[in-house]
């Protein structure tokens, strides 16, 4: 983080050779910045566009783009919606991925257990490799095209995106051939070790290392190997980050203390978390409300909300965005785990998640989007005492990564 990934690719794209590229990020802003930075060849993004009186999608104009060779800047949710169309255009097309931040590869589908049953009985077909495939064939003796609720498992399905977990449980997963596809692909992230898109690689036998990235008289570029800059880039923030050390940390004593099931099981608890956070910026650090930023489980930020500090809520899946930069007084008012689903998912395939690397993954990944990035000192109010003592591990070089 902060290691000018993002300015050694503009460099490697801004070389005058024959390569082309796809550069997938998660924000527009972000794409508009490569639009603007690389200067020697021309990146167009993906649009809804109309032609001869028809309607095209973004998925079309990324065909489109495809087909004619182009340079292409988009996003994550673009790409996951890669078709075989895609994938043909992509390989023939001679193209080098350069993905900014690890993608999401697998998540759980929001379906029923009493519809996943339905649906396979009625339309899915399991294949060798576990994949759920579409009955097509069903489609073709009906002489029609199944249009009920459940269109998007059948793009899921049609697209090689879903698969099976403990017989009633549908999760999407990225086809792990698009990788295939490409010249080289660089992958922009930290922590790589503790994060899912490794685990994912690491079931399909896909082969990755390490690089990191040099500064030369303010040129940027990536080496082949490892950093061993990390423990000069700790040293330099640990001094920066003040963390919070008193009475509001009562809350959060306990392994699993602040988790979703805590905010479920434990919401007699709510109020007194909130009177922590609004104590904590109103009265411990007396911080103005444009400084602040704190995070929780969507689904339970109206429960902490509070005067001086909701605007400031930034979500705890928030990455690779210079938004909140200004941002110097933070409170991480949840507990990571790992989806026990997903958890389950990779455990089936002889995969063991590292819980506390993947917590300090996402909980570094969010502290960074604050003042810290620019080197500024910013307050820290973690009040999971597990949380807590993970970051204070990786700060102490306690923890190897």
């Amino acid at each position: 983080m902060g290691s000018g990934k993002t300015s050694a690719s503009i460099e490697l794209m801004n070389k005058p050779d024959s390569n082309k590229y796809i550069y997938i990020t998660p924000y527009l802003d972000e794409v508009t910045r490569i639009k603007q930075s690389c200067n020697e060849r021309k990146f167009y993004e993906p649009k809804v566009f109309s032609l001869d009186g028809e309607l095209y999608f973004k998925l079309d104009s990324l065909h489109k783009l495809l087909s004619e060779g182009k340079n292409i800047a988009t996003t994550h949710e673009l790409f996951k919606m890669a078709t075989d169309v895609t994938k043909d255009l992509i390989y023939n097309g001679g193209y080098t991925l350069i993905l900014d931040e690890a993608l999401e590869v697998v998540k759980e589908v929001n379906i029923s257990a009493s519809d996943t049953k339905m649906l396979l009985k009625e339309w899915l077909i399991k294949s060798d490799n576990g994949a759920l495939l579409w009955d097509t064939a069903k489609e073709d003796k009906q002489n029609e095209i199944y249009s009920g609720k459940f269109q998007l498992v059948r793009r899921y399905a049609l697209n090689n995106n879903l698969a099976i977990h403990n017989g009633v449980i549908l999760l999407w997963s990225f086809p792990p051939n698009v990788f295939e596809l490409f010249k080289d692909t660089y992958i922009l992230t930290y922590l790589f070790e503790s994060q899912l898109q490794k685990y994912y690689f690491d079931i399909h036998s896909i082969k990755y290392e390490y690089w990191s990235v040099m500064n030369e008289k303010d040129r940027y570029f990536f080496v082949n190997k490892k950093s061993s800059s990390i423990r000069d880039i700790k040293n330099n923030i640990k001094s920066k980050i003040k963390i919070y050390d008193g009475s509001l940390n009562k809350v959060g004593e306990g392994k699993y203390s602040l988790s979703k099931s805590w905010y479920i099981n434990k919401k007699h608890l709510h109020k007194q978390l909130k009177n922590n956070t609004l104590n904590y910026f109103n009265n411990i650090m007396n911080s103005r409300s444009d400084k602040n930023m704190w995070t929780t489980y969507k689904d339970f930020k109206g429960k902490i909300s509070g005067v001086g500090y909701t605007k400031g809520y930034v979500s705890v899946n928030e990455r690779s965005t210079n938004k909140y930069q200004n941002k110097i007084v933070l409170v991480y008012a949840v507990n990571r785990f790992l989806n026990p689903v997903l958890d389950g998912y990779f455990k089936s395939r002889d995969i063991e998640v590292n819980q506390d690397m993947y917590a300090l993954s996402e909980l570094i990944q969010w502290i960074w989007r604050s003042a810290i990035r620019n080197n500024e000192p910013i307050n820290l109010y973690i009040p999971s005492e597990r949380m807590r003592s993970i970051l204070v591990s990786w700060l102490n070089d306690e923890i190897s990564l």
